[in-house]
């Protein structure tokens, strides 16, 4: 399925949940990730977020939302599908969008961000989503041709401080400017209100990963609470 401009529209004012758990974590595990994915859908998820070729094969065939996918290589630095090659493999496992770090840092394999966005293109149907970590992050991924921007880097890359929930101040920056991709608010929402909040902030849509997907953290809170 190719994602049309009809579909991406209907991601407007939605959830889109982000189904992730780290190396060595019991839940590690595309067939989980697919049952993540599955179930969120049915909550009222529009569109899933997962990294990893085997999970977005997986997610593929459980859910009949829009797939977002991503590659994490490495920890520091540029790892968030870092180069072409990686994101042409995501597209490849079936991502309707690829997810790429979309700050202006330099990538691992020498191509400028520009580069990576007309490759994926050329080279797949999957749009492209730019994780980024500051307004000019953002700025420069639309002009290089990049079909939505998140502010999913921000308080990671070094340009804005990390903030304790989602960066409201970034999302209304970008939000005033005008900008014709999509802005796509991720990072940090932890609760329904902070959802809410970036929406009305100027944001499309919103990702919530941790606060829905990844019991290990939630059971951190509840616990520490408890001390």
């Amino acid at each position: 399925m190719i994602l049309t401009p009809e579909a991406l529209e209907a991601l407007r004012g939605q959830l889109v949940v982000s189904c992730q758990a780290y190396p060595g974590e019991p839940l590690r595990d595309p067939r989980t990730t697919a049952q993540f994915a599955a179930s969120a859908v049915i909550g009222g998820a529009v569109a899933v977020r997962v990294q990893g070729l085997a999970d977005v094969q997986f997610t593929r065939a459980a859910v009949e939302v829009p797939v977002i996918g991503l590659w994490k290589d490495g920890h520091d630095g540029v790892f968030i599908t870092p180069t072409l090659r990686h994101a042409l493999a995501v597209a490849n496992a079936g991502a309707h969008i690829v997810a790429i770090d979309g700050t202006r840092r330099e990538r691992p394999d020498g191509l400028t961000f520009a580069q990576t966005v007309a490759g994926i293109h050329a080279e797949s149907h999957a749009l492209v989503m730019a994780d980024c970590g500051s307004f000019d992050d953002a700025a420069a991924a639309v002009e290089a041709g990049a079909d939505l921007i998140g502010t999913t880097l921000s308080g990671y890359s070094g340009e804005r401080p990390k903030t304790h929930g989602p960066d409201l101040e970034l999302i209304e920056q970008i939000a005033a400017a005008g900008f014709a991709a999509p802005l796509i608010a991720e990072g940090r929402l932890h609760t329904p209100d902070q959802a809410r909040q970036c929406l009305d902030a100027g944001a499309f849509a919103v990702v919530v990963g941790t606060a829905i997907t990844h019991p290990a953290t939630i059971t951190g809170w509840f616990a520490e609470a408890l001390k």
